[in-house]
Order: structure tokens, then C-alpha cells, then sequence
């Protein structure tokens, strides 16, 4: 046998392209399916523990998973708004903690979260650099987000227009930059996070202006009577909030009438849950209430359809795969016809040649197995980092 090992070794450090690409194949057949296997399942913890993590999202009725993927991952999607009433109902049942969400912007590409401070806690997000929201216009950036625009506290960031012809008179918002989130492995990493009131200036909801009661320009005011001054449209605008001028933004009408994309409510136990849930039930109801946890378990029960045609398509592959290396060795082996008459005619049985040819396939196999362990080891050790950089990026 010690002969056999030693003439097929020989053999294959011969034909070392031969081998090589054999030795690819193999691995590439083997490694694939693996390591889909171990990414996908690392995808799937790391997607359910986020949506396992917030109890429980309430929106306007539509469709659920537009506002568990728009509220968990800030997708683009954006579902159906509804008004901060809906935070105070929650507050008026006492019991769970809600937690308002409006997003709908965007800084340089990245989803601009409007929210409240208990977000900060509910999340477990802490500040590497700089300091926490304090006034309107400041934003704190994920980490990610961060090293992605290059940015830190000090700078100032400028929201995305929905569109170039806002007629509305719509401007951006130029927020300053108080703070970067130390690395939370989420969605959050990504984020542009505000407090709620400067998404709804972003919106035009509030402004700050000139003090229009004290404006020489007369081409400004539209209409002035003894209690009030109307200004038209030329009246200036900020679209920066700095210690100055501060004072002069303001919000017209009830807040409790301003829009949220979604709220976070969080039960003080699980009696509290079942108690809210109920309350959502009625079939006039304008909201729904969901667990997070159902919908992405929905999601990815669909995905995994989808894997299951993939290791399908695979396994043809792999079969198809196969069946040429077959074919490789068959056709090896008739060239060789004149090589395998020459070891019959020096005395060697056919069991010799049998296990001579057999020897050079166990090397190859081997071969492949070994780099196969290799790559399913690297991949399964960096699984999570490996699936944070796609989902995060």
C-alpha cells in the first residue's frame, strides 16, 4: 500500500494543474453549501435578537412588515404616519413605556432617526465622543456612520431634501454634529440620531425666523394689525439652530397632531403586554400593534424557502460537478492505458493499479477536505463580523 501512496503522490505532483483544478472543484462543491448554511443561520440570530429585543411596534394600520423593517433597520420603506396622540394614549394606559420614532429622512444616505432619550436607554446605546442630545438641531451619528461620512463632534451635517422642488419652502436642516455612539453591532451603527422635534423641523413643522414685529424691510410683511404681523414668503428662514437663535424656532398648532412613523412600547411585564395588545383588537381601530419578533420570523421563513431552491440548485451543481470529475479520471485513465500496460508488464496485479488509481483520488479528496475544514473554520469564526459587515456595512 506504502508503494501504491508513494507512485500516486509522485503522480499528482506530476500533473499539478490537473490536480490543482480537481482539488478547486471539490472544495468549491463542499465549501459552498456550509458556509451559506452558517451565514444564514448567523443572519438569522442576529436579525431575530434585535427584533426579539423590542416587545412590541405600533402603527397606522398597513403593512406590518413595512413598519417592523422601517422601525428596527430604518429601511426606506416608510409606512403610514400617524400622531404623537398615539404616545400619549400609550402614556394615559400606564402600562408600557412608549417610545416615539419619525423616520423618514435622510443625511447623505444615511437614515436620520427622530426620537426621544429613552430610545438611548431602551437600546443600550452609550457615546464614545462627544456628549448626548442637549438642544435642538444636534445630532448624534452611529459609529459606523461616522467613520462612513468622516465626521465627529464638532462638525455639522446637512439633512437630504425629499426632493429638488420642495414648493413648499421646505429647507435643509444644517444639524451640528455633539456626539459618536460607541459601536452597538446594529442598525443604530448607521443612523443619524435626533431628537424628535428636530425630524419635525427637518419636515417644516417648526422654523425659526426674524422677529417679524421688529423688521424695517416693508416688502416682507403681508398684513400687520394691532395684535398680529403676517409675513410673506420672503421672510427669512434658518436653516442652521445655534445658541442665537434658538429662541426664534417654534411649532405651530398641537404637537399631539405631529407625525411619528412608529412607537416602541415597552410593557412594564407581560400581563401589561397582553392588556395593550388587547386594546389595539377593535375593528375600527386605526393602529395596529405588532411583535416585531412574529413578522421577521415570517420574513425570514420566506428567505429560507428561497435557500432551500438555492441548496437545490447547489446540489445539481455539485451533482453535475461530480460526475465531470468522474469523467476527468475515466478519460485520465484511458490516456494512461499505455502507463498502466507498462506497471502490468514489470508484474504488478491489477489490484496494484486499482489501488494506485484509488490512492491518487484518496489525495485529492483529502486535499480538499483539508482546505474545506480550512474555509468553514475561517468562515464560522467570523461568522458575526462577517454578517454585521453585510447587514450593516
Amino acid at each position: 500500500m506504502t508503494a501504491s501512496l508513494y507512485l500516486a503522490w509522485q503522480y499528482v505532483r506530476f500533473n499539478k494543474f490537473k490536480t490543482i483544478i480537481l482539488v478547486a472543484s471539490i472544495t468549491l462543491i463542499a465549501v459552498l453549501p456550509l458556509t451559506l448554511e452558517i451565514l444564514l443561520s448567523e443572519s438569522e440570530r442576529q436579525l431575530l435578537n434585535r427584533a426579539e429585543s423590542t416587545p412590541l411596534l405600533i402603527g397606522a394600520k398597513g403593512s406590518a412588515l413595512d413598519l417592523a423593517m422601517n422601525s428596527l433597520y430604518f429601511d426606506d420603506e416608510i409606512p403610514e404616519a400617524m400622531t404623537m396622540a398615539a404616545v400619549e394614549r400609550i402614556y394615559d394606559t400606564d402600562l408600557a413605556l412608549p417610545i416615539p420614532l419619525y423616520v423618514r429622512f435622510q443625511a447623505r444616505g444615511l437614515p436620520i432617526v427622530g426620537t426621544s432619550f429613552d430610545y438611548f436607554d431602551f437600546r443600550k446605546l452609550s457615546i464614545a465622543q462627544g456628549r448626548s442630545l442637549t438642544m435642538l438641531g444636534d445630532c448624534v451619528l452611529g459609529a459606523k456612520a461616522a467613520e462612513k461620512l468622516d465626521l465627529g463632534p464638532g462638525d455639522t451635517l446637512v439633512s437630504s431634501p425629499e426632493n429638488l422642488f420642495d414648493l413648499a419652502g421646505v429647507y435643509p436642516l444644517k444639524m451640528k454634529v455633539v456626539g459618536v455612539l460607541a459601536p452597538n453591532h446594529s442598525a443604530d451603527d448607521l443612523a443619524v440620531l435626533v431628537d424628535i422635534k428636530t425630524a419635525w423641523v427637518i419636515q417644516g413643522l417648526g422654523h425659526g425666523h426674524k422677529d417679524v414685529t421688529r423688521t424695517r424691510d416693508s416688502t416682507v410683511v403681508l398684513k400687520r394689525t394691532e395684535g398680529n404681523v403676517a409675513a410673506n414668503a420672503k421672510l427669512f428662514h434658518y436653516t442652521e439652530i445655534d445658541t442665537e437663535n434658538l429662541d426664534s424656532f417654534h411649532f405651530h398648532g398641537n404637537t399631539s397632531s405631529y407625525p411619528v412613523t412608529a412607537v416602541i412600547a415597552v410593557p412594564h411585564d407581560e400581563k401589561s403586554g397582553t392588556l395593550l395588545r388587547g386594546r389595539y383588537l377593535k375593528g375600527k381601530e386605526p393602529h395596529q400593534i405588532i411583535r416585531p419578533a412574529e413578522v421577521i420570523d415570517g420574513l425570514l421563513q420566506n428567505i429560507f424557502r428561497i435557500r432551500n431552491v438555492l441548496d437545490a440548485v447547489i446540489a445539481i451543481v455539485g451533482l453535475a460537478t461530480i460526475l465531470t470529475i468522474v469523467l476527468v479520471f475515466t478519460l485520465s485513465l484511458r490516456l494512461r492505458q499505455r502507463e498502466v500496460q507498462t506497471i502490468f508488464k514489470l508484474g504488478c496485479r491489477k489490484a496494484t493499479i486499482a489501488r494506485m488509481l484509488l490512492a491518487e483520488v484518496g489525495i485529492i479528496i483529502l486535499a480538499s477536505g483539508a482546505l474545506c475544514a480550512v474555509f468553514v473554520g475561517v468562515v464560522d469564526n467570523y461568522a458575526e463580523e462577517l454578517v454585521r459587515h453585510l447587514f450593516v456595512g
